[in-house]
């Protein structure tokens, strides 16, 4: 369908910005995408058991697979959608509009005037995905999606292209891992002029243990991605109604490649036995294996002293090689489309491609418009000359794969 136009392109990233989609409450966005990837011509379009958007073009037996992973799910907030006059031209407001509704239009649109009469001809299935929960840790959509292409269901892709702005000249081949812990500490409920700490203390010697661990494991390491990077996302204190006392904590930790997660938590659960006085064995890894992101839990202690801890949302940092067909077709198409030099991107957060490359093991590339400072903010928005930009740059890419 080559001749969609820049005019329908901006009409259907603007719907679909339009429509609330955050995480866990997904199904009217991925109706609508489904309907437009069904009017662009796509061979085969559904809402899968998941709740993602699945639009496919091209045979379902065809000898080449490319999986176009994007995310339809949003993070909470309501801006409103609008297009204004920028200095760089118009952009679009709205929340999703960069992460990620952006670069998912921008993969349905080129997918789109690709066409199927060229997949057909080139022998390629483009699978366009608009994944749920991706910002909800979960990553319930991609996960699905990774265990449908698991070489006895349906092949494993021969490329993917994750869905995540970075620009139209900038393609990201690197994402650190990450690993949520939380803590729940009780004991009796006491004076706080008593001689004994109170139980807040608990969660902030776990957070200078972490610290402490952190600190040496990064002595030696200079650039960022390489470094054990914790953050204290949220700590309380309370007390129930059996008059006892409670701290909650969550701490964040991103991941850089080759870390030996089970090992740092066999620290901490060390770091707890010790706390509780407990001499039962260590519990022994592994801690960390794929269980669809359910949380996991720990306990130790007595009615003296009760910690539990719950990890989840565990992702193994991820580094795609730049030496593929895949990455040189995307440095081949900026070239052709724009006027700037193609850059590679390293991110410290987290994406579907640390979910999906693993399993995988194919040439893996994020790509999208839009600036990712804006992610998640108050002012999110997109340049609507960058996002037709790279539909063009897609379109290409995509065509040298053939």
């Amino acid at each position: 369908m080559s001749e969609l136009s820049r005019k329908k392109a901006e009409g259907l990233l603007t719907r679909l910005v339009e429509i609330p989609s955050f995480s866990g409450d997904e199904l009217e966005a991925s109706a609508f995408l489904v309907d437009a990837m069904g009017s662009l011509g796509f061979d085969r379009c559904e809402v899968d058991a998941s709740g993602n958007a699945v639009g496919e073009i091209g045979a379902a037996d065809a000898g080449q697979t490319v999986v176009l992973l994007g995310h339809i799910d949003t993070v909470y907030g309501d801006i409103p959608v609008r297009v204004e006059r920028g200095p760089d031209g118009p952009v679009l407001f709205g929340r999703g509009s960069v992460d990620a509704k952006g670069p998912l239009a921008t993969f349905a649109v080129a997918a789109a005037r690709v066409g199927s009469e060229w997949a057909h001809r080139n022998d390629t299935r483009l699978v366009v995905v608009g994944a749920v929960e991706e910002e909800a840790a979960t990553s319930k959509g991609a996960r699905f999606i990774r265990d449908r292409f698991d070489g006895n269901q349906e092949p494993v892709p021969d490329f993917c292209v994750i869905g995540e702005p970075s620009g139209a000249t900038r393609i990201t081949l690197f994402y650190m891992g990450r690993l949520l812990l939380e803590l729940q500490a009780e004991q009796p409920m006491m004076h706080s002029a008593g001689p004994n700490p109170g139980v807040a203390t608990n969660a902030v010697d776990l957070w200078n243990m972490i610290v402490g661990y952190a600190d040496l494991f990064n002595c030696d390491r200079s650039r960022m991605f390489d470094q054990l990077r914790p953050s204290l996302r949220e700590l309380r204190t309370w007390t129930d109604e059996a008059m006892r006392d409670l701290v909650w904590t969550k701490i964040g930790i991103r991941l850089p490649l080759d870390f030996d997660a089970d090992a740092f938590l066999g620290e901490i659960w060390d770091w707890a036995r010790e706390r509780v006085q407990e001499n039962a064995p260590r519990p022994e890894p592994p801690f960390t294996r794929d269980t669809d992101a359910s949380p996991q839990e720990l306990h130790f202690g007595d009615e003296e002293l009760r910690l539990k801890f719950c990890f989840h949302g565990y992702e193994p940092a991820w580094r795609s090689g730049r030496n593929s067909p895949l990455v040189r077709g995307f440095l081949a198409a900026i070239r052709e489309q724009t006027s700037e030099r193609p850059r590679f991107v390293s991110k410290s957060g987290t994406s579907d491609m640390n979910v999906v490359g693993p399993a995988w093991q194919c040439p893996i590339v994020a790509y999208g418009p839009g600036d990712s400072s804006l992610d998640h903010t108050p002012n999110e928005h997109l340049n609507l000359d960058e996002y037709w930009q790279a539909v063009l740059v897609l379109e290409s890419a995509l065509k040298r794969l053939g």
